[in-house]
């Protein structure tokens, strides 16, 4: 893996990416974790059927993200060996995003409803 390289960029950079619509943003969490709160604009590609030659890159780079950074470095690895030299996730996963206080959508278990937090 030697060859391989993963690059990590903090929320910050993220956004900014995201903002200037450079990137594409894939969370790999469940499909109830993206539900219950995500990233407005990021995809949902679950790391349980992830599959790294699917992905809607409209030929922009793709940053992965998570929870805390775990599962998006394994996204990162199955894009390893789908060929890619490399593969950039967010550091700290969704965690470092919100402590961060960036833009969040967050749905209300009460009511269904998705508003926009941050």
């Amino acid at each position: 893996m030697s060859d391989k390289i993963l690059h990590e960029l903090s929320p910050a950079e993220v956004k900014a990416k995201m903002d200037a619509h450079e990137v594409v943003v894939i969370d790999v969490r469940e499909p109830r974790e993206f539900g219950a709160e995500r990233i407005p604009g990021a995809l949902n590609f679950p790391l349980s059927t992830f599959d790294a030659t699917a992905l809607p890159t409209g030929g922009r780079p793709v940053i992965l993200h998570c929870g805390v950074g775990k599962r998006s470095a394994m996204a990162a690895q199955k894009c390893f060996e789908g060929g890619a030299g490399e593969a950039t996730h967010m550091a700290g996963g969704l965690g470092a995003w919100k402590d961060a206080g960036l833009p969040l959508i967050v749905t209300d278990p009460a009511t269904g409803q998705p508003s926009l937090q941050g």
